[in-house]
């Protein structure tokens, strides 16, 4: 089994796992998966996703399912709530911002549907546009979305606990529970 400290390689794929999206892949880091599936985007670099784990880096549930692997060649198939994955809605993140202000710090056009970052560098999708204000909803857009995540393990490295510590200090207040 993978144990907290090592350095885990996968690939992985995403898809939403509830609705009528269901089965449709969110995110990938195998470059064929994004070709078959309509997903491939030339800005992005396809390639194995290394993490250590336990470090608290990654979604929940791709750590608890990369620590159920034996070893390199396995994989499974994970299903993971809202919270083991990128959290619940809040609704206190939908903020409605004066347009004026937004305009001059935003890195896009004002409409729906669109990704602007703030001046205090926060980011998130425009949801309506008026002659005054602006609402952007700050969430991650995959929030309250549950998610199937398919895992392959390509390699561990490093003995567990390795470096592990040092990392869990530093970073202790922010860890993910």
């Amino acid at each position: 089994m993978v144990a907290d400290g090592q350095i885990a390689i996968v690939h992985y794929t995403a898809r939403l796992a509830t609705g009528d999206a269901a089965g449709e892949p969110v995110d990938t880091t195998d470059i064929d998966v994004a070709r078959r599936e309509g997903i491939y985007h030339d800005h992005r670099d396809y390639k194995p996703f290394e993490f250590r784990v336990g470090d608290g880096d990654v979604v929940p549930a791709l750590e608890d399912a990369v620590r159920d692997l034996e070893k390199p060649g396995e994989s499974t198939v994970v299903r993971a709530e809202p919270a083991a994955a990128f959290g619940e809605r809040d609704p206190s993140a939908v903020d409605e911002l004066p347009r004026d202000a937004l305009e001059e710090h935003a890195n896009a056009t004002l409409e729906p549907e669109t990704l602007v970052t703030t001046e205090d560098g926060r980011s998130g999708w425009i949801t309506d546009v008026t002659d005054d204000t602006v609402v952007v909803d700050f969430n991650h857009e995959l929030a309250g979305k549950e998610l199937e995540i398919e895992v392959e393990l390509l390699d561990v490295h490093g003995e567990p606990g390795e470096g592990h510590s040092r990392n869990w200090e530093k970073k202790a207040g922010r860890r993910r529970e």
